[in-house]
């Protein structure tokens, strides 16, 4: 629909899709006491609404629906090879949101999903007893919001507070939480615990106000870690993906002036280097669907089904960033993807 030669969206999450399954859950409702004035539709599955066939993913996610589904199947899956697991033997990830409300021009979600929607499964008490399974025979690393920013809808889902209280309660196991949310509200309704990580994605403004759509400005997201950091909350820094352009080294040495200048680097856990990389067939669906987009576009090699930066390009770079914080930061806290 289109008014005054621009085009016309509903409120984000004006439009609710509830699966049979879980109508009635305790989540559900929850959820839904947040959105009284949105229209909610039972369905079957959610794929009914979220896989459909020539879907625009660019056009729905600028106007988002909330697909509320219980997740079947395997929940928890080991980690992928694209990302780190900081030494870790037994990584592990779980989706608990599909899609995100931020839009990253570069974000693997583009190529993974056929929609712009987003889908939240309800059904917690099921990854966490697949958790507590996995917990019988090991230690765990899981990473909870790889396919999302968890802290960024925490006020509408509330599942970072229910990941605190099940991390609490068990031994051997540490949870991350990746975002790019720069609220400081929410650090006062948190609890701390050596077993909970929260790891902000840190990028150049430069970055920020091209490629990270509706995320936090790095001010607001320097501000909110160190608010983390003076509650004692753990916090890692993810300088992943680093993105190229014509002077990445101006743009990320001024970032990490500001980082330095505002936190406590004596407290971060650790640190995450690692130039944008992403699967063959993810990149594929990404250019066709944004044709106009440089970061999307950009030239990358493929080495084994995985797109990266030219090896001249991201040796650079991350070498780069890598001296940088050594004059700040311990190598032993510094992890690359591959280690340089």
């Amino acid at each position: 629909m289109k008014k005054s030669g621009k085009a016309c969206y509903n409120a984000a999450f004006s439009h609710i899709y509830v699966e049979r399954q879980v109508w009635g859950h305790p989540r559900t409702e929850r959820i839904l006491k947040r959105f009284p004035h949105a229209v909610v539709v039972q369905v079957e599955h959610y794929k009914d609404v979220f896989c459909r066939k020539k879907q625009d993913y660019q056009a729905q996610h600028q106007a988002q629906s909330l697909i509320l589904a219980a997740k079947k199947g395997q929940l928890v899956y080991p980690g992928a090879s694209v990302c780190q697991s900081f030494g870790n033997e037994h990584f592990y990830y779980t989706s608990c949101v599909m899609n995100c409300i931020y839009d990253c021009e570069y974000c693997y979600l583009k190529g993974m999903y056929p929609s712009g929607n987003l889908v939240a499964f309800v059904n917690l008490e099921d990854i966490f007893a697949e958790t507590e399974a996995l917990l019988q025979q090991h230690s765990v690393y899981m990473c909870v919001s790889y396919d999302t920013d968890l802290l960024a809808l925490e006020s509408v889902l509330g599942f970072v507070q229910e990941w605190e209280e099940f991390v609490a309660k068990k031994k051997n196991l540490r949870v991350e939480i990746r975002t790019k949310c720069g609220r400081i509200d929410l650090w006062e309704k948190r609890k701390p615990s050596p077993a909970l990580i929260y790891a902000f994605t840190m990028s150049p403004q430069f970055v920020v106000e091209h490629y990270e759509h509706r995320t936090a400005a790095l001010a607001q997201r320097i501000r909110s870690a160190a608010e983390a950091l003076d509650r004692g909350f753990c916090v890692r820094l993810c300088f992943d993906p680093m993105i190229y352009g014509p002077d990445w080294r101006e743009q990320y040495h001024a970032m990490l002036c500001r980082i330095f200048d505002a936190l406590d680097i004596g407290k971060i856990v650790d640190v995450s280097i690692g130039s944008f990389r992403i699967s063959q067939e993810y990149l594929k669906r990404m250019r066709k669907n944004a044709p106009d987009s440089a970061v999307v576009q950009f030239p990358y090699e493929n080495r084994d089904g995985v797109y990266q930066y030219p090896d001249r390009i991201r040796k650079e770079m991350e070498l780069f960033l890598l001296e940088q914080l050594t004059a700040k930061i311990p190598r032993e806290k510094l992890f690359f993807w591959k280690d340089t």
